[in-house]
């Protein structure tokens, strides 16, 4: 009688839903962040969260997850760009 080889599969990575759902949290909070730089003529605003979000979302492990978290990121810096909270800095 032959033995029979054991295949062993490879299981992917799986990521639970309660980090995913973490990791957009934290996407919609970066972009939430805004820095206002003010003068009296002048006011910049910086997208300080969007920046942060790109960098953390370049490094994603899942490559399918990072368009959706940077379109939450996206989404989230536009929606607060409008909205009053925001960071001053004067000058």
């Amino acid at each position: 009688m032959k033995k029979q080889k054991l295949v062993k599969k490879r299981h992917a990575a799986k990521e639970l839903d309660s980090v995913y759902f973490l990791k957009l949290v934290m996407y919609f909070i970066f972009g939430s962040m805004w820095v206002h730089v003010t003068s009296a003529n002048w006011a910049i605003p910086l997208p300080v969260g969007l920046v942060i979000g790109v960098g953390f979302a370049s490094h994603e492990h899942f490559k399918i997850d990072r368009k959706i978290e940077l379109a939450v990121l996206l989404v989230a810096t536009f929606l607060f760009y409008f909205l009053a909270p925001r960071f001053i800095v004067q000058f």
